[in-house]
């Protein structure tokens, strides 16, 4: 079995596509996320503030413990303002790397993915606007339920603020 996770960079509409072979969980989002900037931050030195669409999974609600820990930690190592942006339920479609999914499951559209190998390189090859995503299959184990205590949370409290007008979908993180 094997977890997709994608990030669409809208700006230069690169596909960066990460296979895991445990579960989603907030820990392996966040690993891919920031493996992502590391790959990918030589094309933005200027950017001080990352926009981030979320469909409200459960690894990446914006009441979850552990992803909030995980995106204050990233905001502080990077010095980056984050700003998650949360679809409602049943808007999914308005969201970009949405339509990446259907172009993928239309490009495999049968075929057999009998193994890693064969998903990953089946991913590698579909094209998203004429351009091959980068796909990386990530090896670690994730475990799932892992939450951050009230403590930590409490701590971490000052760098996240929520919306006054949109609280639950409307979430910036800063690093100071």
């Amino acid at each position: 079995m094997l977890v997709p996770f994608g990030i669409l960079d809208v700006l230069q509409s690169r596909l960066s596509i990460y296979l895991g072979q445990s579960a989603e969980t907030t820990d392996f989002i966040m690993d891919c996320l920031i493996a992502w900037w590391q790959e990918n931050q030589s094309l933005y030195p200027q950017v001080e503030e990352l926009s981030i669409d979320l469909d409200n999974g459960s690894a990446t609600r914006s009441d979850r413990t552990q992803f909030i820990k995980r995106m204050v930690e990233f905001s502080q190592q990077t010095q980056l303002r984050i700003r998650l942006i949360y679809y409602p339920p049943y808007h999914s479609k308005y969201n970009p790397i949405e339509r990446c999914w259907a172009v993928l499951e239309n490009f495999w559209n049968g075929a057999i993915l009998d193994s890693v190998e064969a998903a990953v390189a089946w991913t590698s090859n579909m094209t998203w606007k004429g351009l091959s995503p980068l796909v990386r299959f990530i090896e670690r184990t994730y475990e799932k339920g892992v939450s951050a205590s009230a403590q930590e949370l409490e701590s971490l409290h000052p760098f996240w603020q929520r919306s006054e007008t949109l609280p639950k979908w409307d979430v910036t993180i800063c690093p100071t």
